[in-house]
Parts: C-alpha cells; structure tokens; sequence
C-alpha cells in the first residue's frame, strides 16, 4: 500500500480551530521555515487550551508543505490513543508503537508514528526501527526529561515541545539546554476572558507543612504525605471543606497515597456520599467502569492517586479538591486544569486547596513570565514561597461554627507578632506576651461558657488558635525546635485551665 494521496490529506478538515489556535499554528510554522535543522523549538498553551488539537494540525501540514514524516512522543499510555483519535480526525494515517509492535516493516504506509518514550527508545536502541524521510518530532508534555534520552536518535530533524509548563522537571536538567527558543500562547486569564476556559474559584485551608519531607524527585515523599494527610484532622478538614464549598457538585480529588485515598473513600461513604477510590493498580476494565460511573453520576465524587493528572478530560468536573501539597508547578497546573474545561451551564469551578499550593505559586489563573522561566529556572524556583515561610506567615482563622460558641465576646482575635513588638519596643519581657494571651483566651471562655465543664470544652475548641498562638511566639524568639513547642503548648494549656478554673473557685 502507497501512502494516501495529498489531495484527500488537504479534503479532511478536523476540529475547527479558534483564532488563538490558528495564530499559534502560525507562529509556529514561522519558527519552523525560519530554524535550520538543528535547532529545537518549545511551545507553551495553558491545560485546557487544545495542545493536542494544535500540534495534529501542524503534523498534518508539516506532512503536505514538506512530503516528510512526523513522530509524536508521550510519556503516558493514554496519551497514545488520544493522540492516534486526534490525528484520524485530521487525516493523518498514523500508526502507534506499543510494546507489541517490535519492527515496521509497513512503515510505508503511514505519514505518521505515535510513541512513547521507554518503548521507541528500546526499539532504536536494538536498531529495530528506523524513519525513513522523518521530517518533525513532537514531544508532548515536554517538561518531563525521560524525552532527552531520545533526542540523540533525532539530530537532524526539527524538534517541537510542546507543554503547558516550561519548567523542567529537574531543575538541574533545564529546558534551555534542549530547546533553542519558547514560543508562548494565549494565557489562562485571555483564555478565560474569552470563554475558552472555565473561572476557577479558589478556596484555601492553612495546613503546617513542616513534616512533609522532600524526595530525591524534588517534590513531597509520598510516606511523609500518608502520615500527614492520613491523620484524623487533615481528614476532617477535608470533609468540612467539601460540605461547606463543593456539596453536590462533581468532585476529583488529588492524593499522593493510595492509602491516604482509600481511608478518604471510606470517611466520605461513611458520611452517606457516593465515591469511589481510583489508583494504577487498578485493571483497564475497573478504571474505565470507574470513570463511567464518574462522567455519568452528576454528583459523583472520585478520589485519585497521580493516574488523572494527564490525558483525562471529563469537562463536566465541578470541583477541584488538593488533598496534598506539591513542590510541582506543574503538578498544581495539571491538576487543577482537569476542572477548567469549558461546556454549556459550566462557566465556573471550584477548587479546594489543602496543601498551601496557591500560596507558593499564586492563583491558578495568574499570568506568569514564561519567557522568564525557561531562562532562568533557578531564579523562578528561587522565589517560590517556602515551607518555613508559609508557616511563619500562617495565621489561624477561626471556623465560623467555632465562632459561634463565643458569639458572645465582641473581640477574639490576638496578635501575637504584634505584641510581641510592643512588648519589646515598651521593654517588657517577653513571656508576658504569652501571658496577655493567655488572659485573652480565658476572657473569652468566661464570656461564653455556662459553667465549669462547658468552660473545659471549649479550652479544647481552642487548641487550634493555642497552638497557633505559640508557634507565632516561638518564631519571634527564634525558638521552635518541635520539643519546645510541645513544652509551650503544654505549658500554655496547663495555665489556662488554671486561671479558667480560678474564675469558678
């Protein structure tokens, strides 16, 4: 079999593309006609801004403008079929290499070849296939380095990246190094103003990062993230936000532990909502009966590990919830994109972080200086918020149904930070700052409580705002080893009881 005529190639139009598609397109083939052979370009649009629909076009005219073959790299399973569908509806004849194709001896008959890394990689390497007449490679979700092992098999076609984060992976390993040139596209905020992109609303829940631990990825261990985010409070924080910001709608949420995950289905079916828990080692079977039941449930709740973070779209998701925290920016990205695809009655989502994410890398929808990124990467990485300043900057907010029980005191807010500047401007000493707070905090109980045991209970109820409290002072004297603050809180609590006590006496 020939390889199908070009005129029928031309005759079958895809998917209509949008004006800012179509300007890309544009940009991109100027780039191409203007670059040698040598030189690497990258290419940046937002989750949700139709990468995949852009580059199928430009395999597609890069095949009629040059009579060359293209290959599209990816790094993910279910990215091949997506791609495969995406360029049939174009009329590209491709042919995808899996682990099952091991030559191609019908290399002839197809225009263009779809792989992922490990497997294309195996196969050049035991000098199984060889293009002929190869013109263009795309490398999907460029970002991940597994793709630099490949671009030595590729010296002289051009190479597109394409990705929606130009920010490495590693950051010792930087784009710049593999790619000549950025070439950026319409913008999260552009898109959403022109109604391409759904609005994101974010709500964020302060959580003490402190005993997470970085991995040799760069990123938070999953062990550290199970203790942290399997404990009973994280897993009532996380019910509580659900119920007061997302209740009925559409709801996936991101884990980084399969056990984190499950323990989050059982407390979520024991509270009478229907979800189900999704993870890699379930079967092809069991995740497509799984996503099935999810796209068809209006109120469906899926809780997941890592598996949904690429190649899913299911545009009718409402909520967004971040049962982790991530040093990824291009995690936070990905994850949260799985909401902002746009359909009828669906301008808007919600989106629920539990992990700090929004503080260290800005609202989802905030313009970032891509050209900025991809050249000075250590920079960037550089000026995203820390760990420690996070938690120095963390001040409690008292829930409203906490609130309530002290309805009766006008004022319950005490700043610690601030007095503690007062008291050392006034040349006080430093432990009464303590000690006003802790008069504070017994004022309030008195105001509100009926007698000696309600008072006991809501000195519980305030053991978030205690512990607060002290871990603000133990920044102002630079003290905050852990066991000093268990001391201080310790020590905190014990006075309280008494001087609470002291006022029924």
């Amino acid at each position: 079999m020939t390889l199908e005529p070009f005129d029928l190639l031309e005759k079958k139009e895809g998917k209509k593309l949008y004006d800012y598609q179509k300007d890309a397109l544009e940009k991109i083939f100027e780039r191409i006609e203007a670059k040698s052979n040598k030189s690497n370009i990258l290419f940046q649009l937002p989750t949700g801004g139709g990468k995949t629909v852009i580059f199928s076009e430009i395999a597609k005219r890069f095949i009629l403008e040059t009579g060359k073959k293209v290959l599209i790299l990816t790094h993910r399973i279910e990215l091949l079929g997506q791609t495969s569908r995406q360029l049939d509806d174009v009329g590209v004849r491709n042919k995808v290499i899996v682990s099952k194709v091991k030559e191609l001896p019908d290399e002839e008959e197809y225009t263009c070849f779809v792989a992922m890394v490990e497997t294309l990689n195996n196969r050049l390497r035991d000098d199984k296939v060889e293009f002929e007449n190869l013109g263009l490679v795309i490398v999907d979700e460029a970002h991940y380095n597994s793709f630099r092992k490949l671009f030595k098999w590729f010296e002289d076609q051009v190479i597109l990246g394409v990705t929606a984060t130009p920010l490495s992976s590693n950051v010792e390993l930087p784009l710049y190094e593999n790619y000549s040139e950025l070439i950026i596209g319409e913008s999260i905020s552009s898109l959403i103003g022109k109604g391409f992109l759904a609005k994101a609303t974010t709500y964020s829940y302060d959580v003490s990062l402190h005993s997470l631990k970085v991995g040799i990825n760069g990123d938070y261990t999953v062990s550290s993230s199970e203790k942290l985010y399997g404990n009973y409070f994280m897993q009532e924080k996380l019910l509580y936000a659900y119920q007061q910001k997302s209740l009925g709608t559409k709801t996936l949420i991101f884990n980084n532990g399969i056990n984190t995950s499950k323990i989050v289905h059982q407390m979520f079916t024991e509270a009478g909502y229907e979800i189900k828990h999704l993870d890699n080692t379930h079967s092809e079977q069991e995740r497509k009966d799984i996503l099935h039941w999810f796209k068809t449930k209006p109120d469906a709740i899926l809780s997941s590990v890592s598996i949904l973070t690429t190649g899913f779209d299911e545009p009718t998701v409402e909520t967004i919830i971040l049962n982790r925290a991530t040093k990824s920016l291009t995690l936070y990205h990905q994850m949260i994109g799985r909401g902002s695809r746009i359909i009828p009655g669906k301008a808007e989502f919600t989106v629920i972080d539990l992990g700090n994410n929004a503080r260290r890398f800005g609202l989802w929808e905030e313009d970032l200086d891509w050209n900025d990124i991809f050249k000075y990467p250590e920079k960037y990485i550089q000026s995203i918020v820390s760990d420690e300043q996070m938690e120095r900057e963390m001040v409690y907010e008292m829930p409203a149904e906490v609130r309530e029980m002290f309805k009766h005191s006008p004022v319950i807010d005490f700043d610690i930070r601030e007095e503690y500047t007062m008291c050392v401007k006034n040349g006080g000493k430093t432990k009464d700052v303590l000690e006003k707070s802790i008069r504070q905090h017994t004022q309030i109980i008195i105001e509100n409580a009926t007698d000696l045991y309600h008072a006991m209970d809501l000195i519980k109820t305030l053991e978030p705002d205690i512990k607060s409290r002290v871990k603000h002072y133990s920044y102002c004297i630079s003290r905050s080893t852990e066991s000093y603050l268990v001391w201080l809180r310790d020590e905190y609590t014990r006075k309280l009881h008494l001087a609470v006590r002291g006022n029924y006496m």
